[in-house]
């Protein structure tokens, strides 16, 4: 019988473990954004309130004047096309817009022409509106008050009060001797009424154009850079009275008006008051224009119209201000300004 041999198999090794290297740490979190302290601390005024805005570096007031005039002037080039269809179907219009480039005023008897110079400086809004969009992010509200919204009723209160003042002011420039001049009969303009409805319509929209313009993007542009209230106010008052061509008197009436404005708009927390007292002004310019068929860009300005002007707007101011007083001191203040809560880090996973 056969003798097989039995063969022990040793054991099979243990394997030897491959060390691994540790798992890298979750890297940190970004740090939240500071904020500055005047954000936590009483509350961001009207000219800082970039800085409740998704985007708010230092660039970004740059972004938004450098888009806002692309969008504009697209926006120009498609009225000007419009335009230029209209003149196809009549000769006189191209000299009619000629003349615009030698006397750029008001012809209250062209009303064709009166659409057009009006809804040049309406189409600063929208303008500045999608670019503040696109490049701060949401929150666009922001453009107009602190509470991120047009506050329509207390809007509406500030222009009952403009209209109550400027309309004592022209009953008395009514009563001193050569002031009002003639009443006139609207210059003999066959269109006046097709005029009328085009002021009524535009007048307020041009006015609020260049309040969110001068008021409202320069003026958060500057705080965006500069803290101090001042800046703000102050800086916008040269650009916005070049814009005007008026005689010596007329340009101190329209720097006093900037910087009433400014200040009521950093008052007040919003562009409210100074859209109201903006749209009465030139309402009652554009209207009393209409009725005596003169211009209501008339670069010559008497003492009469500037000392109006400085009544208007110095009556206006003190009413405003009694107003704030009065529903502070029933406690309904008008909130001016805006708090934010300071981010906080989010927790490592």
């Amino acid at each position: 019988m056969a003798h097989h041999e039995r063969v022990k198999i040793p054991p099979a090794a243990a394997p030897t473990p491959v060390p691994y290297p540790a798992p890298a740490a979750p890297p940190a979190p970004p740090a939240p954004p500071k904020l500055p302290r005047d954000a936590i601390e009483g509350g961001l005024a009207f000219h800082r309130l970039i800085f409740a805005r998704r985007r708010n570096g230092w660039w970004t007031p740059l972004a938004v004047g450098a888009l806002g005039i692309v969008f504009y002037l697209v926006m120009l080039v498609v009225v000007l096309v419009f335009m230029i269809i209209a003149a196809m179907g009549d000769p006189t219009f191209l000299d009619r817009m000629l003349v615009l480039t030698e006397n750029p005023s008001f012809d209250l008897g062209d009303p064709v022409m009166l659409v057009f110079l009006l809804a040049t400086i309406v189409l600063m809004l929208p303008a500045y509106w999608l670019a503040s969009l696109i490049v701060n992010g949401k929150r666009v509200g922001l453009i107009s008050s602190a509470a991120g919204r047009l506050r329509w009723r207390w809007m509406l209160l500030c222009t009952g009060i403009a209209i109550v003042v400027s309309a004592v002011l022209t009953g008395v420039s009514f009563l001193v001797p050569g002031a009002s001049g003639d009443a006139g009969d609207g210059g003999a303009n066959p269109l006046w009424w097709v005029s009328l409805i085009i002021i009524l319509l535009l007048v307020p929209l041009q006015s609020a154009a260049e309040e969110y313009v001068f008021r409202g993007y320069l003026m958060q542009a500057i705080g965006r850079w500069l803290r101090h209230p001042a800046f703000a106010i102050l800086l916008p008052v040269p650009l916005f009275v070049m814009g005007h061509l008026y005689d010596l008197l007329g340009q101190l009436s329209v720097g006093l008006f900037a910087v009433a404005a400014g200040w009521l708009t950093w008052r007040t927390g919003g562009l409210e008051s100074a859209i109201a007292l903006h749209v009465v002004n030139n309402l009652t310019g554009f209207l009393l224009s209409l009725g005596a068929g003169s211009d209501p860009t008339e670069s010559s300005t008497g003492w009469v119209s500037f000392l109006w002007s400085f009544l208007l707007i110095g009556g206006y101011v003190a009413l405003v201000e009694w107003v704030l007083h009065r529903r502070a001191a029933r406690g309904r203040a008008l909130p001016r300004t805006l708090v934010l809560t300071p981010p906080v880090a989010a927790p490592l996973v």
